[in-house]
């Protein structure tokens, strides 16, 4: 289930093919990122093993792993998710306490940092900046939306669709609010050597005054980071799948084993993981900005998407003649929601690598907008090679897998 496949049906099956590609992208990209990132976690431990030393053995691990089938991954995912929450919490908890002057030998500080130095840094520039970022770690909160056409229960969307927004405001808001009233934005230690040294997390417990705190940070870490990539392959592999099963990609990636496993697209997905070896010439640093710039791109795209799925979906239902309190979930506010989602969406893609253009980096500037024309082209392959035609909105599959 991927964002392609509602748009195969009310768009027009190209349109929803680069969707579809966008969003392996999303995963993939995440994926190279995670490793590259646990691999300079690692190194924190041991920094005798060389970057790719860590990532070729994950690699390897985690290949095997996704093999044992949905309910392993299910299973490990639980618990993974379960240690998460719980780490996140916890600091929550120190940051109240600390704030509040609860450690001993710390005075309370509340929000001072807000003030001094400042909430925002380096003005307007920053902020746009951070947009890529932002949408890189939020991907995966549109799936109760992608998933919305295809639900075995479609009346437990409502409640699926609050719990989504609740977590967003308590993991990621929640954390940023505490990152930045915890920690200045000037602390020199944001750029140590290390990435256990540079999170946030390590520095606010260090500057509370437990200098080893580090250590259970960089653990806490990497396994948010094996949460990531095991998430990841699973997604990206199920993308390839679907999207041979539409015609979109090669026949071979339909292949399952005895599990139900995808594993050539198993394979085909891990094997983008191996960008991560971008580190060994680029740095760690420079790998993952070129990697996660690409990521929040597609990001853009596919949630823009799902926007003008939205809108495509309600007048296709009006064309023939339906009625929209027939729907088990009719989305709030429409259709301003959903144009202002597919407006803002086009806005941030075209306004994301602003910061590139004065001085102008045209490296950066580059891999900040290399997906939007590959993305046309892509389009006008798909459409020439599979004959493909915009669907009328009399003519859309809206009965296909619905449930009543």
């Amino acid at each position: 289930m991927v964002p392609g496949s509602l748009g195969c049906r009310v768009v027009d099956p190209a349109y929803g093919g680069v969707v579809g590609w966008c969003y392996f992208i999303v995963f993939v990209t995440v994926l190279a990122n995670e490793y590259n990132t646990t691999a300079a976690l690692l190194q924190f431990w041991g920094p005798q093993v060389p970057l790719y030393g860590y990532i070729l053995m994950f690699w390897v691990a985690f290949l095997g792993f996704q093999f044992l089938g949905v309910g392993v991954f299910g299973e490990a995912e639980f618990w993974l998710a379960s240690l998460k929450i719980i780490g996140i919490f916890a600091f929550y908890i120190f940051s109240i306490v600390y704030m509040s002057g609860g450690i001993k030998g710390q005075p309370a500080f509340g929000f001072h940092y807000w003030n001094d130095p400042g909430a925002l840094a380096n003005g307007f520039k920053s902020v746009v900046a951070t947009f890529v970022y932002a949408s890189t770690f939020y991907s995966g909160s549109e799936i109760p939306a992608i998933a919305a056409a295809e639900s075995k229960d479609p009346r437990s969307l409502p409640s699926v669709v609050r719990n989504t927004v609740f977590r967003i405001i308590f993991i990621y808001i929640g954390i940023a609010i505490f990152y930045g009233a915890t920690v200045p934005y000037n602390d020199e230690t944001l750029n140590a050597n290390t990435k256990a040294l540079q999170s946030p997390m390590s520095i606010a417990i260090k500057r509370a005054g437990w200098n080893g705190g580090a250590h259970l940070i960089n653990a806490f870490i990497i396994v948010t980071c094996i949460s990531a990539i095991n998430s990841s392959i699973f997604i990206g592999s199920r993308t390839l799948l679907h999207l041979a099963n539409e015609g979109q990609a090669p026949k071979i990636l339909k292949t399952v084993n005895k599990h139900g496993v995808p594993y050539y697209a198993v394979i085909l997905t891990n094997a983008f993981g191996l960008i991560s070896l971008m580190n060994i010439s680029t740095g760690a640093a420079n790998a993952y900005n070129y990697i996660v710039n690409i990521s929040g791109v597609a990001v853009f795209i596919v949630w823009g998407s799902v926007c003008f799925y939205h809108i495509r979906f309600r007048q296709a239902w009006a064309a023939q003649g339906r009625d929209a309190n027939d729907l088990t979930h009719k989305g709030l506010w429409y259709p301003y929601l959903p144009i202002a989602g597919m407006t803002l969406n086009i806005f941030l893609a075209l306004i994301q690598g602003w910061s590139y253009f004065k001085p102008f980096q045209a490296k950066d500037w580059v891999d900040s907008y290399i997906l939007l024309p590959f993305s046309v082209v892509l389009f006008f392959v798909l459409k020439i090679v599979n004959k493909t035609k915009w669907v009328k909105l009399h003519e859309a599959d809206l009965d296909t897998g619905r449930h009543t």
